[in-house]
C-alpha cells in the first residue's frame, strides 16, 4: 500500500523518470547486444546447410550450422525451444514483479533507485546486458547460458520497478493495457517475418544508430533537464518494432540450433523495450 507521503515522493520523481525515458530493460540491453552480444554476431546473409557460424574476435568462438539450413524437424525444435524460453522469461518477469509488489519491496526499490543518478543505473544496466548477451551467445555451458538469461530477466524486472510503481499509483489498470498491446504488437510483427519470409538484417545498422542517437538524447535530457515528450516515446516504440523484426528474422534464419537461450534473450529484450514505451505512452495519455 502507498502512503500519501510515498505518493508525493513518487510524484516528485515522475519528472525524473520522464526525463530519463530510456528503456533500460530493452533499449540499453538491445543496444549492448547489437554492439557486441549474441545478436551482434556476424552471420552470413544467406545461410545454407553447410554454413559455419563464428563469433567475432572479441567474443568466445564457436561454430555450427545456421538453423535455416537444417531439416524441418530441427528447425521446428529450435523455434519451439526459443519461444518456450521466451515465454518462460516473460512469465518469470511477471512473477518477479508480482512478488515485489505483493511483498512491499517494489516501493522500497523504487525509492532507492529514484534517489540515485539515473546515468549510473543506465551504465550499470548496459554492462549487465552486454555480459548476459555475451554469455548466452558465446559460452558452451548450458547452465551458464541459463544463468545469463535468468540474470537478465531479474535485472530487467528490477529496473522496471520505478516505472511500474508510478504507473500503478497514477493510472491503475494501465500496466495491464500496455502489456496486452505489447503482446499483440509482438505477435503481429512476428507474423510479418514468418509469413513474408523477408530478411530484415538490413535493420541492424538503423537500430544501432537509432539506439545511440536515443541514448544521446536521453543523456542530454538528464543533464539539461528537458522533456523529450510523447513523440520520442512514439519513435522508441517504432524502434522496438524494428528490433522485433530484426531479431525474429535473425533467430529464424541465422542462429545456430544450440543457441535458443540466446535467441530468447534477444527477443525478450525487444519485447521489454516495446512494453516500456507503450506503457509510457499510455501513462502520458492519462495525465
Amino acid at each position: 500500500m502507498f502512503t500519501n507521503t510515498n505518493r508525493l515522493a513518487l510524484a516528485r520523481h515522475y519528472r525524473v523518470l520522464l526525463l530519463m525515458g530510456f528503456d533500460f530493460a530493452g533499449a540499453a540491453g538491445s543496444m549492448a547486444v547489437l554492439a557486441g552480444g549474441g545478436a551482434g554476431t556476424s552471420f552470413p546473409a544467406q545461410p545454407t546447410a553447410g554454413t559455419q557460424l563464428t563469433m567475432n574476435p572479441s567474443q568466445a568462438t564457436y561454430t555450427g550450422p545456421a538453423v535455416a539450413g537444417l531439416d524441418i524437424n530441427a528447425r521446428a525444435t529450435f523455434i519451439t525451444r526459443t519461444y518456450a524460453h521466451l515465454g518462460g522469461a516473460i512469465i518469470g518477469f511477471t512473477l518477479i514483479e508480482m512478488y515485489l509488489f505483493s511483498s512491499g519491496w517494489a516501493e522500497r526499490i523504487a525509492s532507492a533507485m529514484l534517489s540515485v543518478n539515473w546515468l549510473l543505473v543506465l551504465g550499470s544496466f548496459v554492462l549487465v546486458s552486454w555480459l548476459a548477451s555475451w554469455a548466452a551467445g558465446s559460452l558452451e555451458s548450458k547452465p551458464a547460458q541459463y544463468a545469463a538469461l535468468t540474470g537478465f530477466v531479474v535485472a530487467q524486472a528490477i529496473v522496471f520497478v520505478p516505472l511500474l510503481v508510478i504507473a500503478q499509483s497514477r493510472a491503475p489498470g494501465v500496466i495491464e493495457s500496455a502489456a496486452v498491446v505489447t503482446l499483440i504488437g509482438f505477435a503481429a510483427l512476428t507474423a510479418v517475418v514468418v509469413f513474408t519470409r523477408k530478411d530484415f538484417s538490413f535493420l541492424r545498422g538503423i537500430l544501432m544508430w537509432g539506439g545511440f542517437l536515443a541514448l544521446g538524447a536521453i543523456v542530454g535530457a538528464v543533464i539539461f533537464k528537458f522533456n523529450l515528450g510523447t513523440w520520442f516515446s512514439v519513435a522508441m516504440v517504432a524502434l522496438a518494432g524494428g528490433a522485433i523484426l530484426y531479431d525474429t528474422s535473425n533467430v529464424l534464419q541465422r542462429y545456430p540450433e544450440d543457441r535458443y537461450v540466446s535467441a530468447a534473450l534477444q527477443l525478450f529484450a525487444s519485447v521489454a523495450l516495446m512494453f516500456w514505451y507503450v506503457l509510457r505512452l499510455f501513462m502520458g495519455s492519462r495525465r
